[in-house]
């Protein structure tokens, strides 16, 4: 099938700032082409202070629904008719789905971790996490590891604004949740040492080591890499950060954030057309490392 847009092409799209470098538009179109789905994707430059103005104009043009990136991720709850469960406890959208005039919002990047270890062969539903940040990947980690059956959360961060909410975020899944989930503060080396002891998972959910401060590590206490720990970065340029060069030197299994990216993407996709998005296919050709 020839791919061109016609007078029945749905509209999908993004709106941040900036969203000049985003891949979702290449991923997406590029799906669509494979499944022969007469929809599009467009990149929209929107700010907070034009977002309530660009989502009434897309409610009004029948868009079948978007994704959001910062800073767009938090205003957009109050615009939005209905929330997901994770959505409501994290006070963040990523993607719409715009049902007849009826927006609802879901976050997507928790389900695109959880899928992207599960895709790694590990099974960590029961299990313990310690999980670095408390910011807006790291929050929707959180959320989705207690909601999906995480046993046992530690959440390490500085006592920024971020750490009060994730205290809020935490009560919240307590209520909702049986998974036992704590914050320490990050200064406490020792706690910190413990709490990796315990885990199956070490996530690092913040920017530390990423491009152009590459020679950052999150962890400088290398004895707490183990062969059975599972390493996790958020983090996708580079490709391998500090943080999983010294666990990959300790044996340990280790990824970064790109299947996450992939598959958070895919989440949105099934959710506006209904389909499984090929992520073989686009994997291979703009996730190829």
């Amino acid at each position: 099938m020839a791919y061109e847009i016609t007078g029945h092409t749905v509209l999908t799209g993004l709106l941040g700032s900036p969203v000049e470098h985003s891949i979702s538009p290449m991923m997406h179109n590029e799906a669509f082409r494979q499944l022969e789905l007469d929809y599009a994707y467009l990149a929209f430059n929107v700010g907070t202070d034009k977002l309530e103005t660009a989502v009434e104009g897309l409610k009004a043009l029948g868009v079948r629904g978007f994704n959001l990136t910062m800073p767009d991720k938090n205003l957009m709850c109050s615009l939005a008719d209905e929330l997901s469960p994770a959505s409501a406890i994290g006070g963040a959208v990523n993607t719409i789905v715009n049902d007849n005039g009826k927006l609802t919002g879901y976050t997507t990047d928790g389900i695109g971790f959880m899928r992207s270890v599960k895709e790694d062969g590990h099974d960590i539903i029961g299990k313990k996490m310690t999980l670095l940040g408390a910011g807006g990947a790291a929050a929707a980690i959180l959320i989705q590891a207690a909601l999906d059956g995480v046993a046992e959360i530690s959440v390490f961060n500085i006592r920024d604004e971020f750490f009060k909410r994730a205290e809020d975020i935490i009560e919240k899944l307590k209520e909702k949740t049986d998974c036992n989930i704590r914050i320490f503060d990050f200064s406490d080396s020792e706690v910190l040492k413990r709490e990796i002891a315990g885990s199956a998972i070490l996530v690092n959910g913040t920017s530390v080591g990423m491009a152009p401060n590459t020679e950052r590590c999150i962890i400088t206490d290398d004895s707490v890499f183990r062969k059975d720990l599972i390493v996790f970065d958020v983090i996708y340029n580079p490709e391998e950060t500090l943080l999983l060069k010294k666990a990959k030197a300790a044996g340990c299994p280790a990824s970064n954030g790109l299947n996450m990216l992939l598959y958070q993407g895919a989440a949105s996709f099934e959710l506006w057309t209904g389909r499984e998005m090929p992520v073989d296919i686009i994997k291979e050709k703009y996730f190829k490392r």
